[in-house]
C-alpha cells in the first residue's frame, strides 16, 4: 500500500490522488478538513495522530496493528513490531503476513 495514505480516526486506506482531489474540495470550498470516510476532524498534530492510531490498535482494528508493527519496525523494535504483525495477520490483514 505504497501510493496511499492511512486515516488514523478509521484505519482506512485512501489513495494519494483521491486524498488530494478531497482536500483541493476542501480548501476550495473553505470547508474544515475531515477524513473523507467517517467525516472525522483530522488530526492537528502528529501527538493526535498517534492517539488515534493507539485507540485503534486496541480496538483491535487490524489495519492500524500492521501500521503500528511497521513503525516499531522502523524504530528497530522487532519484537514488538513481529507481535503487532503476528495479531493483524490473525485478525485478518493479508498484508501484515509479508511483513
Amino acid at each position: 500500500v505504497k501510493k496511499s495514505t492511512l486515516m488514523s480516526c478509521c484505519s482506512k486506506y485512501i489513495c494519494e490522488g483521491c486524498d488530494y482531489a478531497n482536500q483541493m474540495r476542501e480548501l476550495e470550498g473553505k470547508l474544515q478538513q475531515k477524513c473523507p470516510f467517517c467525516r472525522k476532524a483530522a488530526p492537528k498534530t502528529e501527538e493526535e495522530f498517534k492517539k488515534r492510531l493507539m485507540k485503534r490498535v486496541e480496538a483491535n482494528d487490524p489495519f492500524a496493528m500492521c501500521q503500528m508493527g511497521t513503525k516499531r519496525c522502523e524504530e528497530g523494535d522487532y519484537k514488538s513490531a513481529f507481535e503487532y504483525y503476528t495479531k493483524a495477520a490473525v485478525l485478518g490483514n493479508v498484508q501484515a503476513n509479508y511483513q
